[in-house]
């Protein structure tokens, strides 16, 4: 595996604040979040699908968002839990084997079999409903493998932090740039799983790129705690990491 399945840190973090700018929408019959750029700067039939961790469309998932779309780029997260996401920082104990393999009512997983549908259900939207030609995903924990996995589905550019139960065939078969966002310290997508997606990421021949922030934990491009200058430093720089790598390869 290219990185080790989620556990209890993919649901620890803080809530950031911030006022929101995008719209909720509903994709098909799925939860959705929509922030669009303003015309004067928006980068014309190009868009950002976002898949998000399990803490799934929330207000730190919507600030990202409005500032992907602030810097041009149409921006799609999709609730890939099916209303079924995670709350932030859940309580010592949770079985969250259980939540993944069957959901919180015992009918709900959100197994690839369940997660697949939902993503293209995103690209058709981005496609058909607003003309999207171009499209890059950026996916975090949970999100990043199903960035890999639809590359065959029209993902042309990704980008993906802190990834989690990616295996070795599905980051091989994303066929296309690919820039990656590590934390220092991550037992799911530890030193050994990052040399090994960089052979694999060097034996397919595309552009990619992993970038290695020191003292940081998983979930930091997302839930860390911005008060602490080094956390947010790699919060930032993770995220223009993310926006050179569209600008470069998805214009």
């Amino acid at each position: 595996m290219a990185s080790n399945p989620p556990g209890d840190c993919c649901v620890k973090g803080v809530r950031h604040e911030g006022e929101t700018t995008g719209t909720s929408i509903k994709v098909g019959k799925y939860d959705a979040y929509l922030a669009t750029p303003d015309p004067s700067t928006a980068h014309k039939d190009v868009a950002i699908l976002y898949i998000p961790d399990v803490i799934g469309i929330w207000q730190n998932s919507k600030l990202m968002a409005d500032q992907y779309a602030a810097n041009g780029y149409l921006t799609l997260i999709i609730d890939v839990f099916n209303g079924d996401a995670l709350s932030l920082n859940r309580p010592e104990g949770f079985d969250f084997v259980s939540w993944l393999n069957k959901g919180s009512t015992g009918d709900n997983p959100h197994t690839k079999e369940y997660v697949d549908p939902i993503i293209e259900e995103a690209i058709k939207y981005l496609k058909e409903q607003k003309g999207i030609r171009q499209l890059g995903a950026v996916g975090y924990c949970f999100g990043a493998k199903y960035v890999a996995r639809h590359f065959k589905n029209g993902i042309q550019v990704g980008f993906i932090a802190h990834p989690s139960f990616v295996e070795e065939d599905e980051l091989a078969g994303f066929r296309a740039p690919l820039s990656v966002a590590a934390a220092e310290t991550d037992t799911i997508f530890p030193a050994e799983n990052r040399h090994k997606s960089e052979v694999i990421l060097a034996k397919g021949g595309h552009p990619y790129q992993i970038n290695l922030y020191s003292q940081v934990v998983h979930g930091f491009s997302v839930r860390c705690e911005i008060s602490d200058k080094r956390q947010r430093f790699a919060k930032e720089q993770a995220f223009f990491q993310a926006v050179t790598w569209f600008d470069t390869w998805l214009l």
